[in-house]
């Protein structure tokens, strides 16, 4: 059985349907031993996309954070950036960064219990 390693690329070729041309030239690699399944060949296929055309990365992750699948880190990570590159393409993409903090209350209870701890 094929093991899924990245959670999007499976997700993806469950629902993926191809012409019957593509299908058959798969089968035949899979039947050559090229590949274990038609789930590895289209994972390594994603994966090379992914990997030769960056652009695709990069518009994934802002996609990903912009939708709130994933923190900024994470995004910038699924980029191949570090965070403050990444904070540049959604600055200059107009996309506003979410940044999220304690509330008032959360803050005043940390205190508390630092003080208390003294």
């Amino acid at each position: 059985m094929f093991k899924c390693i990245n959670t999007i690329i499976c997700y993806y070729m469950s629902a993926l349907s191809l012409p019957r041309t593509i299908e058959n030239e798969i089968n035949a690699l899979v039947k050559g031993g090229y590949f274990r399944s038609k789930d590895s060949f289209i994972e390594e296929s994603v994966k090379y996309m992914l990997v030769s055309r960056g652009d695709l990365k990069i518009n994934a992750a802002v996609e990903m954070y912009r939708s709130g699948d994933v923190s900024l880190a994470r995004a910038a990570e699924v980029a191949g950036m570090s965070i403050f590159e990444f904070k540049e393409v959604l600055k200059t993409r107009g996309i506003t960064m979410v940044v999220e903090a304690p509330s008032k209350e959360e803050i005043n209870s940390q205190i508390k219990r630092m003080e208390d701890a003294r």
